[in-house]
């Protein structure tokens, strides 16, 4: 019996590879329609009578343990229903894990966890790897089972681990159409036994209910009322606002190749601590674009804090706030941008206005469902942005600058500009650079707390909870009033830091009462305009420090060779395909995994993934904004699975991490948008601008991805590294012996 629209149930316990398993059945079952739930949204009791809409029910991975009640949920009670409701089910990870213990099995922990490492799998070439070859598969698990003989469950498949011995990889029920993996079939990196097996269920299970001669029901309205939408799910739309005037652009563009991005912000005033400012810097290759945001006191700023119920609207020192309603800050945000749209701009440049600033981590936090602890020493808001008009961009790689305004009928300001642009004097370079004289005040984290916070981490690793964390800690930096006025202002600063440690992905915001500085070497996401927008991420994991012996070939024998930077970078591919497919459905590539790219500084491991969203004809997307939603915080500063691993920090970290590893970047009028993780950064709140006489405290974040492999010295070491890049703004290097 075949059907021609088979429906399947995939049950998520809280993973961050769920939509990335739907993706493969999606491909693997011909027109299949999928519905996704929540391992704990139905009581069995309720699910029962939903299940006979379903052909099949697939148990996808999560954290945790199958004998813990609230990390399996209904799972668990899957394989004891009644032999009317009976239907197949295909397990995964959790999934075997559980309908091995529900069987007899015996759940024990590996003696060497393996959180995306591969392993060959052997098999018997027959049921779920019927015509199936060599397996190379991706394992995300620390727990595994040890199947009671002669049991209603048996072995499909194993392998064999040095440290391990044989594991069981893959199983079935002897008398129920039930089958199950213990690798993730769904991993970019498993090979023949991913899309293969899956297809093989699929051919059991239209066997076994051929012979059964079970029938699902015809799909009903009330089930998807009640169960939620099939995915892929439909990206919102906002109104159509064809009938109000689009804004014109106006640009006017220049040749200046000694001319650098600091001569020009320098004139516009980024001296002057009393002024908002906003730059985000391309200040190394493979960065191209700086963006330089020409603020006045009617330029909007748009601030808001995590929880409150009005965004508030500052223009010319007055503040206003709007009630968000039933919406949240994001259909707000979008709602505004979509009110500001322009078509026809410039297509030279990636930028023509709109929205630029940055992203708290607490904001992601938030859209995971995530009860914020907030912190009274954290006043930042959680989203401050300005609503830039009139910009100036340079292209480092043709040193062309264009002037650009979305002012109605601003011919004039960007005429006048052009015209000072072309007249302004290159600076140059300082004799002495005062900053590396001072004495700032350090307070470093405790060594042994983030030594034994680590070794809680690799315990929660063990145990299930994640595959891997990014523990962090905060650095604070106190200047006296007389040091801090005696010295420099934040520009100085962020000078300094572009100087010691340029990075594509720099910048500056003084955006009151936060100012961030930021050498961040790591794009998040960036999305080209609409229709059909393409959405771009670009994980780092793996970084060597560049010297004269370091070349590409030892930078690569460093990287590519090294099982644990491999696994690392691995993880959170898996976790972004994941979060792009939640949000656009299907059209989700690995452009590049794990390759070495060339900085100023360091050579870095960098894998590329893009997803594609169908756009129709008439109905503007909101695709851009959707992913960055959808994926925030970022994953490569949270660990996965996300939620778990999130809710794992909080208590591991115990204080918000504020500015640090959310995101800063711009969301353009055009629809496109470029966001980078806020890491190498430092940033200070200031209650009152530019007030003299005044100590400054700084905060540093730093941190890095602790896995089963990792280290404690190691990482310790590690995260001193990173802070001293930015610590070098403050002329403070302290050595390890000083820590």
């Amino acid at each position: 019996m075949t059907f021609e629209v088979p429906r399947l149930l995939l049950i998520d316990s809280y993973d961050s590879f769920t939509y990335n398993l739907a993706a493969l059945c999606k491909q693997a079952i011909p027109n299949v329609n999928i519905t996704i739930i929540k391992n704990d949204e139905f009581k069995i009791q309720d699910l029962r009578s939903y299940l006979p809409y379903f052909s099949a029910v697939v148990v996808g991975p999560g954290p945790g343990s199958p004998e813990v009640p609230k990390d399996i949920g209904v799972v668990k009670d899957l394989w004891k229903i009644d032999d009317d409701l009976l239907l197949p089910i295909f397990g995964v990870c959790l999934g075997l894990q559980s309908l091995a213990i529900e069987n007899g099995a015996l759940l024990k922990r590996l003696s060497t966890v393996k959180h995306g490492l591969m392993s060959h799998v052997c098999h018997r070439s027959m049921d779920l790897f019927d015509g199936v070859g060599n397996v190379r598969a991706i394992r995300y698990h620390s727990l595994h089972v040890e199947l009671k003989e002669d049991g209603d469950v048996e072995e499909l498949a194993w392998t064999h681990d040095e440290k391990n011995g044989k594991v069981v990889m893959a199983i079935r029920h002897k008398y129920c159409p039930f089958w199950a993996v213990q690798y993730h079939p769904e991993s970019v990196c498993t090979e023949g036994g991913g899309l293969e097996v899956v297809r093989n269920f699929w051919r059991l299970a239209q066997s076994w209910t051929s012979k059964k001669g079970r029938s699902p029901r015809v799909w009903d309205q009330s089930v998807e009322t009640v169960m939620g939408e099939t995915w892929p799910y439909q990206i919102p739309s906002l109104p159509s606002l064809s009938a109000s005037p689009r804004r014109a652009m106006v640009v006017g563009s220049l040749v200046r190749p000694e001319l650098s991005i600091t001569d020009i912000c320098e004139a516009f005033g980024a001296s002057d601590e009393s002024s908002r400012f906003a730059l985000l810097d391309s200040a190394s290759q493979p960065g191209q674009y700086s963006i330089l945001a020409c603020i006045s006191a009617d330029t909007l700023q748009i601030t808001y804090r995590v929880g409150d119920q009005s965004v508030a609207l500052t223009k010319n020192d007055q503040v206003s706030y709007e009630v968000l309603g039933s919406g949240d800050i994001w259909s707000w945000l979008s709602k505004f941008m979509q009110s500001m749209k322009v078509e026809g701009g410039n297509s030279e440049t990636p930028f023509w206005g709109g929205l630029i600033g940055c992203l708290s981590y607490e904001v992601g936090v938030k859209s995971l469902d995530i009860p914020l602890r907030r912190d009274s020493a954290n006043k930042h808001p959680d989203v401050n942005l300005v609503f830039v008009e009139r910009s100036i961009v340079l292209d480092s790689k043709t040193m062309r600058i264009f002037v650009q305004s979305i002012v109605p009928e601003d011919r004039a300001w960007v005429a006048q500009t052009v015209d000072m642009l072309q007249r302004l004097q290159p600076s140059s370079p300082s004799a002495v650079d005062p900053l590396v004289h001072l004495q700032p005040k350090v307070a470093i984290p405790d060594k042994g707390r983030y030594i034994s916070s680590i070794q809680q981490a690799k315990e929660h690793l063990y145990a299930g909870d994640s595959y891997e964390l990014c523990l962090t800690a905060q650095t604070r930096i106190s200047l006296p009033a007389s040091v801090s006025n005696q010295y420099s202002s934040s520009w100085a600063r962020y000078k300094r830091l572009r100087k010691a440690n340029p990075a594509p992905h720099s910048g500056y915001l003084r955006l009151h009462p936060t100012t961030l500085l930021s050498s961040s070497p790591e794009r998040f996401l960036s999305y080209s305009r609409s229709p059909n927008s393409v959405c771009q991420l670009r994980p780092i994991k793996g970084t060597v420090r560049k010297a004269p012996h370091i070349t590409r070939a030892v930078a690569e024998r460093a990287l590519i060779h090294n099982p644990k930077e491999v696994a690392e970078n691995l993880m959170i591919v898996d976790l972004i395909r994941h979060d792009l497919h939640g949000a656009v459905g299907e059209d989700v590539v690995v452009k590049q995994f794990c390759s070495v790219e060339e900085y100023e500084t360091v050579w870095q491991l960098v894998s590329v993934i893009e997803g594609k969203a169908r756009s129709l004809p008439g109905i503007d997307h909101q695709v851009g904004p959707r992913v960055l939603k959808d994926s925030l915080p970022p994953g490569s500063m949270t660990g996965a699975p996300k939620k778990r691993s999130v809710e794992i920090l909080q208590k591991l970290e115990g204080q918000e991490r504020g500015i640090y590893s959310g995101v800063f970047g711009y969301w353009c009028v055009s629809g496109s948008g470029d966001w980078s993780v806020t890491i190498r950064s430092c940033f200070k709140y200031e209650e009152d601008a530019g007030r003299s006489n005044t100590a400054e405290d700084w905060v540093i974040g730093a941190g890095g991805a602790i896995t089963a492999l990792s280290d404690p010295e190691s990482e310790w070491d590690e995260m001193i590294t990173k802070l001293q890049s930015v610590l070098r703004a403050f002329g403070a290097l302290p050595s390890h012996g000083d820590l």
